[in-house]
């Protein structure tokens, strides 16, 4: 078997990566390369909501790729069709566009927005605000609008025209509206930035705003969406509608796929030649798309992440109440910060120690992003190796 320190130096040196290699998954466990038992609570990034080898969504991918992989969006398959409806009836928007990861769609609906602009006003000078300790992706157009100059500072020139306000500060957001201003971009619950949810009045504030001057609105619900937070989009417990919605990670449970689903007014701004992905909307990812929606109706995934949302709650709460190193929680339903008094970076490594698998997100912050199905069992598992290691 391959090992880390004979193959690594062919890998461009672009993450870094913890010194294990996992093998296989079965539920919400991986197995490494030694058999070493962890328990899973990322998820792939906050991709894997069925958790490793849920039979339904492996033999639908199974069966998709005895059929066809891939043609090309010259043509229309079922599949993606299929895909199309249940994207729309989820996000209870009119048209979506699908690619193949979380930044893509963003660059999709950064465009989207600026061709409506284009289309109103006849030039392209439009301007976006986005925010501060946000992130959209690593592509030089997401970058930009990924409000973190430590992410940005050695791949300029990037884009022009993007401004960052402060999350959950109207006034801030309002200080830069002009009548350039063509979208605001804003995660509902930050991810990256420290799992920081928006309060409610902002986001409510937020949509008056563009609404008062014709402004395309655009959540960014890539690591919230699919039923992470408890609702099968996060938008959805604020009683506000976007006008343009990004998704990916969760969308295909594993096979990579992006969206960006918009009203019909956004939706309509695009004309053939516009925009275009040569893998976005293949065979098998829409298998993939499918299979989970499936699955959710059939299991009622999003009723029970809220459930166990709930309960990570208040065991996160037991941490806070007993652990002085653990000052506070935040996020909303399986979406979790724990802020510690310290940095987070060697917690994280003790507790892959203990088979226990959280990231950072920021400096202080254990993020835990678990799959959607993971029972109490396995969240009383969890809360005691964070205790045990704190």
């Amino acid at each position: 078997m391959n090992t880390i320190q004979e193959k690594d130096h062919y890998l461009i040196p672009a993450y870094g990566r913890y010194p294990i290699s996992f093998v296989r998954g079965d539920g919400v466990r991986l197995y490494d390369t030694e058999g070493k038992e962890y328990l899973d609570f990322f998820s792939g990034i906050g991709v894997n909501a069925l958790g490793y080898g849920h039979p339904a969504y492996t033999q639908a991918l199974k069966d998709q790729m005895d059929r066809l992989m891939h043609i090309s969006n010259y043509f229309y398959t079922p599949g993606l069709l299929e895909a199309a409806e249940h994207v729309v009836k989820a996000t209870k928007l009119n048209k979506v566009f699908f690619a193949n990861s979380g930044t893509e769609a963003t660059e999709g609906a950064m465009k989207l927005a600026r061709k409506y602009w284009f289309n109103k006003t006849g030039h392209s000078d439009s301007e976006i605000i986005s925010f501060h300790h946000s992130f959209h992706g690593r592509s030089t157009g997401a970058l930009k609008l990924t409000g973190n100059p430590h992410y940005q500072e050695a791949f300029g020139p990037l884009i022009d025209n993007v401004k960052y306000a402060t999350l959950n500060d109207i006034d801030s957001v309002k200080a830069l509206v002009t009548d350039h201003t063509a979208a605001v971009i804003v995660e509902p619950v930050q991810g990256e930035g420290g799992v920081n949810p928006c309060d409610k009045q902002f986001l409510k504030d937020l949509r008056a705003l563009c609404d008062a001057n014709d402004i395309c609105l655009i959540f960014d619900e890539v690591q919230c969406g699919m039923g992470r937070t408890g609702t099968i989009m996060t938008y959805f417990q604020y009683d506000v509608m976007p006008d343009v919605v990004c998704l990916a990670k969760i969308l295909g449970a594993g096979i990579p796929v992006g969206a960006f689903v918009a009203n019909e007014k956004y939706g309509s701004a695009f004309a053939p030649g516009d925009h275009g992905s040569t893998y976005g909307g293949n065979p098998l990812a829409m298998a993939a798309v499918n299979a989970v929606f499936e699955v959710y109706e059939k299991e009622h995934i999003v009723g029970h992440a809220a459930e166990m949302g709930r309960y990570l709650e208040e065991k996160l709460d037991e941490v806070v109440a007993e652990k002085a190193i653990a000052e506070s929680h935040r996020g909303l339903g399986l979406m979790q910060g724990l802020v510690l008094s310290e940095p987070a970076g060697p917690y994280v490594k003790k507790l892959l120690d203990k088979g226990l698998i959280v990231v950072t997100a920021g400096e202080r912050v254990l993020r835990m992003l678990p799959p959607l199905v993971i029972e109490t069992s396995d969240i009383d598992e969890a809360i005691a190796k964070i205790k045990s290691v704190l």
